[in-house]
């Protein structure tokens, strides 16, 4: 039972930094008030966002080619200890003079390093741990752990600040993370201490250089692409400064990469085929599932007339469908092997999209017997998303050795993470284009205002409903392409070759 336990106790810390990833979306308005942003200002509260983010990438490569060379454990304590800093000077923002925006951008940077760091070293623990067919079960319920987290974190932060709104509201919620993050690092601790092999590789080392290269070069592209203001433009205002040295610091690494005889990523692995087509079909999902994270609450809001929380709740539905996803599409890859769980998955994405581009402004009151078609779609879509997670992880594991899961594991979430910020990025763009283009210049000729004001809102909601279908066709060919990807680099002998 050592080793179900020891992966039990990582994965709660993954867990908790997962809600902390999502928890600012409720949060935020509180926030930024306590720290004198008006809601007027509120583009100016985007570092929040991209602040977490940012260190999210930076700390993948960097704190997962480490964990190779100097154990999980130790690294792990690490992150646990770097996330629960940033937690403490987030959770004291506006306390002091100060302790302004700056300070709560600086806590939620070192929240997301520690939190990025703890998502390669979860799943290599995994790959560590078990072999063979139980590798992908064990990669998928750790993986489905930390979008479960990802689910629950808007809900779980808005109920936990009103249940403690005598307790510091918003700032418990914060401070709640140092308890719990020592109680996970004291119990992964006291676990290997008693008998547990820790995950350490002789003879491993890390080109530091190299990884702070390409972490920091990926976090300037994060900032780049986060559009700021994506009402009213479709890129942020550092697009071009940071697009530029993000450019000129990938470039830099991939100068080392070529000139050096032991690369931070090994040649071998990156000539794969099968390494190749999981990084692209990452970067696809990644997009694609994009497309319903961010159209889905706004498609309520704006074409349904749903209020914040009823476009919360019909998110929900495709939310809860990825974690139960991680985990069944592991359980199938370790019994059918990882190229048709993960092609038949993507392609059941495919279809939800497909029937969500089909939807019309009375959607949501279309009912097959007790359930609505809406609901079905959206679950079906977050299943088939999060069934190709495990086969597309163990599918890079397959290629690798032990002494480099920390660093493969950290490609594989890389690329799903900038697909969705590459994502998003063109999300924005495509969506504020179509719209107008859509819209174009109404000419209302109704009698009375009211009349022309209610005549205006039905154009604009039908202009929406036009660009989200349109989105959910492109998610759709995003998927199918995918599914052809995968199909033609992954590997069917994964059950054979997962074992090293």
């Amino acid at each position: 039972m050592r080793r179900p336990a020891l992966l039990g106790i990582a994965a709660a810390g993954l867990f908790i930094a997962a809600l902390d990833a999502y928890v600012v979306v409720t949060l935020l308005p509180s926030m930024i008030a306590d720290v004198g942003l008006t809601i007027d200002r509120f583009e100016q509260a985007t570092p929040i966002v991209t602040g977490f983010l940012g260190g999210y990438v930076v700390a993948m490569p960097l704190l997962g080619a480490y964990s190779d060379s100097r154990g999980r454990a130790p690294v792990y304590a690490a992150c646990m200890l770097v996330f629960a800093a940033g937690s403490i000077i987030t959770a004291t923002a506006g306390l002091w003079t100060f302790a302004g925006l700056p300070w709560l951008v600086a806590g939620r940077v070192l929240q997301g390093l520690g939190g990025g760091g703890l998502v390669p070293l979860s799943l290599a623990l995994a790959a560590d741990l078990y072999r063979g067919d139980a590798r992908a079960l064990a990669l998928g319920s750790v993986a489905g752990l930390q979008e479960a987290g990802s689910v629950f974190g808007p809900l779980y932060g808005v109920s936990l600040a009103a249940l403690a709104a005598s307790a510091g509201g918003w700032r418990f919620v914060f401070w709640l993370n140092v308890p719990l993050a020592a109680i996970c690092t004291g119990a992964l601790l006291l676990a290997l201490r008693r008998g547990a092999t820790p995950m350490r590789y002789a003879g491993s080392s890390i080109d530091w250089i190299s990884a702070s290269l390409l972490g920091v070069g990926l976090g300037l592209l994060v900032v780049a692409l986060y559009p700021d203001d994506p009402d009213h433009r479709a890129t942020g205002a550092l697009l071009v400064p940071a697009g530029i040295a993000s450019v000129a610091v990938l470039a830099l690494y991939g100068w080392r990469q070529l000139r050096r005889l032991e690369p931070l990523v090994p040649r071998e692995l990156l000539r794969s085929r099968g390494f190749t087509g999981a990084a692209v079909a990452n970067v696809l999902i990644g997009a694609a599932l994009m497309v319903a994270l961010v159209d889905v609450p706004v498609l309520g809001r704006l074409v349904f007339s749903l209020d914040q929380l009823g476009s919360g709740l019909l998110l929900s539905r495709f939310l809860v469908g990825i974690p139960v996803g991680a985990v069944l599409g592991g359980w199938l890859a370790g019994r059918l092997g990882g190229r048709p769980v993960a092609v038949a998955g993507i392609l059941v994405s495919a279809a939800a999209f497909l029937q969500m581009s089909t939807w019309s402004s009375n959607e949501l009151s279309l009912h097959a017997g007790f359930l609505r078609p809406a609901d079905l779609a959206l679950a079906a879509c977050g299943l088939g998303l999060g069934i190709v997670i495990a086969p597309l992880t163990a599918a890079v594991l397959a290629l690798t050795r032990g002494e480099s899961h920390g660093l493969a594991t950290s490609l594989v979430v890389l690329a799903r993470t900038m697909g969705m910020m590459v994502g998003l990025s063109a999300l924005t763009a495509f969506g504020l284009y179509r719209f107008h283009q859509i819209l174009g210049t109404p000419v209302l000729t109704d009698p009375t205002l009211r009349a022309r004001v209610d005549h205006l809102s039905r154009l604009v909601a039908a202009a929406f409903l036009q660009e989200y279908r349109e989105i959910f066709t492109v998610a759709a060919a995003l998927c199918v392409l995918a599914a052809v990807v995968m199909f033609a680099t992954i590997d069917q002998r994964l059950r054979a070759t997962a074992i090293r």
